[in-house]
């Protein structure tokens, strides 16, 4: 079962601070196509000189993948990295098992009917709830199958859905099993593909467009967040941290928030550009998260987790972010676990907050 919401009051506050921004993005991409299309401007500090040449993840579906269909266009065979699949026709029952895809589906206006969670995390993560207030009552009657990892097949079927969506990573080996059970579309996971798979959940669901209207907008907010910042004259870098019971993690550039951070061309710290979604550190290297801003979450902050430990050690009291109070907690779903759209622009609305005042 999923894990008891244990500080629901805390998120709440944490998210509404940047929920304004999440609705106004959403509005903006069901309502059509954005004026303009931006891209990060080269004026503004950006995690590496190369980085700045090719973006952290993909942008765009892979080539041989995708229907090609225009939106709303049934049936369609979509390309997708477990194979190839047929769609009968525009799909109303969902299962969604992978996360981040039940924020994508909701971004698109769609509403699943089976729900996967992740580890430690709840079936409807608060920041769900808090975007998208219209869909509360049918949120409720979502049919859990289980964790993402390990999913009831028997609760999926009974569903009897006729779209499943999952990723490659955590989904491969019951791919088959899945395809028996209604057609089935994997996108890749992890959340520096967050792009390419949001593109490509939607191609499924035959929303691609709108889901283009939107990741235009996202990239617009980026760019003008990357302006304002160079245009203050400093170049601030950025740190990510996330604490588990017994685990602290360092992110990179090839990160869900690192790809945000990366498409605002914000600075990260030289401990923090290294090829991979993320780092451990120990308490020794509690240096390797300071930056002018430390963005921080803990999944478990119980008084013998990794949280408590850390953050309660001189080192991490003395770094120059936490003496100059720019520490700031953060939403571990958005943030770390739900590589969606909408928690896309949660992470955007959180930088947008900090170093804007």
């Amino acid at each position: 079962m999923p894990a008891p919401a244990k500080e629901n009051e805390v998120k709440r506050l944490l998210l509404a601070a940047t929920i304004a921004t999440v609705t106004a993005l959403t509005i903006a991409a069901c309502g059509g196509p954005a004026e303009q299309t931006a891209t990060p401007s080269t004026g503004t500090a950006s995690a590496t000189d190369d980085a700045a040449v090719d973006a952290p993840g993909p942008t765009g579906i892979p080539d041989g993948m995708g229907s090609g269909a225009a939106d709303g266009v049934f049936p369609r065979t979509v390309g997708h990295f477990g194979g190839s699949t047929d769609i009968a026709a525009e799909p109303t029952r969902i299962v969604v098992i992978a996360t981040g895809q039940l924020d994508a589906a909701l971004t698109l206006g769609v509403v699943p009917t089976g729900v996967a969670y992740g580890s430690g995390a709840e079936l409807v993560p608060d920041y769900i709830t808090f975007s998208f207030p219209q869909y509360a009552d049918r949120m409720t009657q979502f049919v859990d199958v289980g964790n993402r990892l390990d999913v009831d097949i028997e609760a999926i079927a009974a569903t009897e859905p006729d779209l499943i969506l999952a990723n490659e990573t955590g989904s491969e080996d019951i791919y088959s099993t899945l395809s028996t059970i209604a057609p089935t579309v994997l996108t890749e996971g992890t959340g520096v593909n967050w792009k390419q798979d949001f593109l490509l959940l939607a191609d499924a669901l035959g929303r691609t467009e709108q889901a283009q209207s939107f990741l235009d907008t996202f990239t617009t907010d980026a760019a003008a967040l990357g302006n304002s910042v160079a245009g203050s004259g400093g170049a601030p870098t950025v740190s990510f941290v996330r604490f588990t019971a017994d685990r602290a993690r360092v992110f990179g550039i090839e990160s869900f928030a690192g790809y945000v951070a990366w498409d605002a061309e914000l600075a990260r710290p030289e401990s923090q550009q290294f090829d991979a979604t993320s780092q451990d550190f120990s308490e020794e290297e509690i240096q390797l998260a300071n930056a002018d801003w430390v963005f921080v979450s803990s999944q478990d902050a119980g008084a013998d987790s990794s949280a408590a430990s850390y953050t309660t050690n001189p080192l991490w009291t003395g770094m120059s972010a936490a003496t100059e109070n720019h520490i700031v907690r953060v939403d571990d779903d958005p943030w770390y676990l739900n590589a969606g759209p909408t928690a896309a622009t949660i992470v955007l609305g959180g930088l947008k907050n900090a170093l804007q005042g």
